[in-house]
C-alpha cells in the first residue's frame, strides 16, 4: 500500500519527535557490515546518489567507495559527494580530481581547516554520515569512510549504522538535498546547484515507526538532545547508552541521575581508548556523580569505541552521528535516526550487551573513589581545559 503521509502523534510532551510509519530498518554493526551494504546500494543505483561524510580517507576502504561512486557516475548516475573540510582535509587532490573526471560532483563543507582557530563558525563542522540512493534506500549512522581498523587499538572501530527503506528515506534525501543546494550556492557553483527532482515518496517497506532528527544552527539546534531527554524522562526499566565522546550538559546529566534514582537501570558504555585524550579525561570528571547515583559505567577496550546509540526500555532506539558533548550538541551538523520498535531495539541491545561483556571493563565505584590524587588532578585539569575552550569558542551552552 502506498505511503499516505500518516504520522504518529507524539505520545506525551512536545519534546518527542513525530514518527513516520511503514519503515524497514536493518542494523549494521561496524564497517564490516556497513561498507558492503553501502557498496551494494551504490552498485544498484540507476538515478542518483547523495553521500555525506565527515572523514573520507584515501585508504583501502576510501578508494573502494570512491571507485564505486566513479563507476556509478560513468553509467549516468548523478553522484553528489559532500565531505567536511576539516575531517577530510587529508583527502588527496588527485583522488578528488579523478572523481570529478568520472562525473562525480564533489563539494567541501567549510573548507577552512586551521587547527589553531577557536572561531565559532570554523568549529561548525559537517559531522553527519548519510547516504541516499535513488530515493529508495538510505543509510544513517556514525561510520566514516575510513578503514575499520586503527593501529592505536587492538580491534576495529566499534560503531553502528542503519539501512532504511520506506517513507523515511524521502526525509533523509530532503535534508541532504537542502544542504547540498546551500553549500553549492556558497561555492558559487551553479552547475552543482542543479540536482534531479525528488523521487516520489517510497512505499511502506516495514512496520517500524521512525524519525530522522538533525542538528543545525537554525531551526533544529536541540532536536536530538530533546528526543534523548524525553525518552530518558519516560524511562521505567533500563537505559543503555553507548557514546564515544561523553560530556553532556547539566540538564542531560540530571535527567540520567533522576532516572537512576527512580529505579531505572542506567548502563553507560564509554571509551576506554581514544584518539582525543583531552576529551577522554574530561568525561571522567563526571564519573563520580554518575556512580554515586548507582549507574553502571563500562569502558570499551577491545577497540576504538565510536558509537553514538541508545536503547531505552527495550523499545526506544537512536542510532546516529551525534555524540553527547558540546561540539556535537552545540556546534556540529548531526543526524540520528530515532525509532520505537521492540525487535529493532532487541538487536541493538544484544549487540551492546555483547560488547560490554566481551570488550569492556566495568568501573568499580570504590576503586574510582580511591584513585590517586595525581590521576584526579589530570582529570579535573582536562575538564577545566575543555570548559575553557568551549567558553572561548562561544559554545559553552549549559556546561
Amino acid at each position: 500500500m502506498p505511503f499516505d503521509a500518516r504520522i504518529l502523534p507524539p505520545r506525551t510532551a512536545s519534546l518527542r519527535p513525530a514518527y513516520t510509519r511503514g519503515n524497514g530498518l536493518a542494523l549494521l554493526v561496524c564497517g564490516a557490515q556497513y561498507f558492503p551494504a553501502l557498496e551494494s546500494a551504490i552498485a544498484a543505483a540507476r538515478r542518483e546518489i547523495f553521500l555525506e561524510t565527515y572523514i573520507f580517507e584515501a585508504d583501502a576502504t576510501g578508494r573502494r567507495i570512491a571507485a564505486a561512486l566513479a563507476q556509478a557516475a560513468r553509467r549516468g548516475v548523478a553522484v553528489h559527494l559532500m565531505v567536511d573540510g576539516f575531517g577530510s582535509r587529508n583527502l588527496p587532490a588527485a583522488l578528488r580530481e579523478s572523481l570529478r573526471e568520472a562525473g562525480v560532483k564533489p563539494l567541501v563543507f567549510r573548507p577552512q581547516v586551521s587547527p589553531f582557530t577557536l572561531r565559532r563558525e570554523r568549529l561548525r563542522r559537517l559531522h553527519r554520515k548519510l547516504a541516499t540512493i535513488d530515493g529508495g534506500v538510505a543509510f544513517v549512522g556514525g561510520i566514516n569512510i575510513i578503514d575499520d581498523n586503527d593501529d592505536r587499538a587492538p580491534g576495529p572501530f566499534f560503531d553502528y549504522a542503519v539501512r532504511i527503506e520506506g517513507p523515511l528515506v524521502f526525509e533523509v534525501r530532503t535534508v541532504m538535498a537542502r544542504l547540498w543546494r546551500r553549500v553549492a550556492r556558497l561555492h558559487l557553483d551553479r552547475q552543482a546547484q542543479s540536482i534531479p527532482a525528488a523521487p516520489v515518496v517510497s512505499a511502506e517497506r516495514g512496520d517500524v515507526a521512525a524519525a530522522l532528527l538533525t542538528r543545525d544552527n537554525l531551526l533544529h539546534r536541540k532536536d536530538i538532545e530533546k528526543a534523548y531527554l524525553a525518552a530518558i524522562g519516560s524511562a521505567r526499566e533500563e537505559i543503555l547508552l553507548a557514546c564515544a565522546y561523553f560530556l553532556p550538559g547539566r540538564h542531560f546529566r540530571h535527567a540520567l541521575i533522576a532516572a537512576a534514582r527512580r529505579g531505572v537501570r542506567v548502563v553507560l558504555l564509554l571509551q576506554g581508548r581514544t584518539d582525543h585524550p583531552l576529551s577522554l579525561y574530561a568525561s571522567r570528571a563526571l564519573y563520580g556523580s554518575l556512580l554515586d547515583a548507582a549507574m553502571e559505567i563500562h569502558e570499551y577496550e577491545a577497540g576504538m569505541l565510536h558509537a553514538k546509540v541508545a536503547v531505552i526500555d527495550r523499545r526506544w532506539v537512536t542510532v546516529g552521528s551525534s555524540n553527547l558533548d558540546p561540539f556535537s550538541l552545540l556546534l556540529a551538523r548531526e543526524a540520528n535516526v530515532v525509532a520505537e520498535d521492540p525487535r529493532f531495539a532487541a538487536g541493538l541491545r544484544a549487540s551492546l550487551r555483547q560488547a560490554i561483556e566481551q570488550g569492556a571493563r566495568r568501573i568499580a565505584p570504590m576503586h574510582w573513589r580511591e584513585q590517586p590524587w595525581h590521576r584526579r588532578a589530570r582529570i579535573w585539569i582536562a575538564y577545566g581545559m575543555v570548559r575553557l575552550l568551549m567558553i572561548i569558542a562561544g559554545a559553552s551552552g549549559e556546561q
